[in-house]
């Protein structure tokens, strides 16, 4: 079990910037190194789309993004801290939505349905 609560969220206008942060707690047995993590976020009425997402296999890390944000986005770890954070740079309305923090067991799948734990989402809100 994997608990994750999302934080950074808010207004910011077009052009700026935002940094969300996700911290993980789980069950004792596994390391948060082990876990791979993902974002997503949802626009209301619409479905949900994949921003980022890692995943350490050996002693290589991974990182993966969507193409929406894919050069706007940064997605770090910090596994001493049990923490994943997402950059977001040059914001424009359509980034507008809910932000998801995700974990999931390794795979070599990371659609929304391979991910069982969400956090609550934070909302990001972008004026023009």
């Amino acid at each position: 079990q994997v608990q994750l609560v999302e934080s950074g969220g808010g207004v910011v206008q077009a052009g700026g910037s935002l940094r969300l942060s996700c911290a993980a707690s789980h069950a004792p047995g596994r390391s948060f190194s082990t876990y791979d993590m993902g974002w997503f976020r949802q626009v209301r009425g619409k479905e949900g789309e994949f921003v980022a997402a890692t995943s350490n296999r050996g002693s290589t890390a991974y990182i993966y993004y969507g193409d929406s944000l894919k050069r706007r986005a940064t997605m770090s770890r910090d596994n001493a801290k049990n923490m994943v954070e997402l950059q977001l740079n040059d914001l424009t309305f359509e980034d507008t939505a809910i932000y998801y923090c995700t974990a999931k067991t390794p795979s070599s799948r990371f659609s929304s349905d391979d991910f069982p734990y969400w956090g609550q989402g934070t909302q990001v809100t972008v004026s023009s």
